[in-house]
């Protein structure tokens, strides 16, 4: 359902090298690049991950509410994506647990520029 998600950055080249780490752990691996946005995504499928300057040129900031959910396949990658961001640098939001009684395991942290992240699997 949900074509592609872009987060903001003031920093390009640093938030190029966290998600290119980052999303490695997924297997995702980068489909565009362009001066002012780069996106990644897992070949053949059609969702896709970016991130941009902001195009009206003003700062980027955070959504007060705004969170991307990376879907992880079992729970060891959620393990290891968490394990990798908080590596990277990312600020921890929750470490990696049972979230609900509904096999909901998942973990969050903030990107370098504070957007927040979770990735999850559902059982």
């Amino acid at each position: 359902m949900i074509g592609y998600t872009s987060l903001g950055t003031n920093d390009l080249k640093r938030s190029a090298a966290f998600y290119d780490a980052l999303l490695a752990e997924l297997g995702a691996q980068r489909l565009m690049e362009f001066d002012d946005f780069i996106v990644w995504a897992n070949p053949p499928t059609t969702s896709a991950f970016s991130v941009h300057i902001p195009y009206d040129g003003k700062q980027a900031t955070v959504g007060n509410g705004v969170m991307v959910a990376l879907s992880a396949q079992n729970r060891a990658q959620v393990d290891a994506v968490y394990r990798k961001a908080i590596e990277l640098g990312a600020a921890d939001e929750g470490k990696p647990g049972q979230r609900a009684d509904n096999g909901f395991y998942a973990a969050y942290f903030r990107d370098l520029d504070g957007n927040k992240l979770n990735v999850h699997h559902m059982v």
